[in-house]
């Protein structure tokens, strides 16, 4: 049974809408300002979560970078 496509509009990880302004941009034509990933943090291993099949197909929502970014700071803590 083939994969069902990946929702650029989704996050990989855990569904929720992404808030992706470029793919908003795509799927509107209207201009966005810029992402709110241009300023988040995003750590090698949240990554490395994402299926080999969703990787650069649509982006991390906010809450899954915040969860992983805690994480991370919990463990180097």
């Amino acid at each position: 049974m083939p994969a069902a496509p990946i929702d650029p509009g989704r996050c990989p990880l855990c569904g929720a809408d992404n808030r992706c302004a470029m793919e908003i941009q795509r799927e509107t034509g209207e201009p966005q300002p810029p992402c709110w990933c241009v300023d988040a943090t995003f750590s090698p291993d949240l990554f490395k979560r994402i299926s080999e099949a969703a990787r650069g197909q649509a982006c991390i929502c906010a809450a899954c970078a915040a969860q992983a970014l805690r994480a991370a700071r919990e463990a180097a803590g």
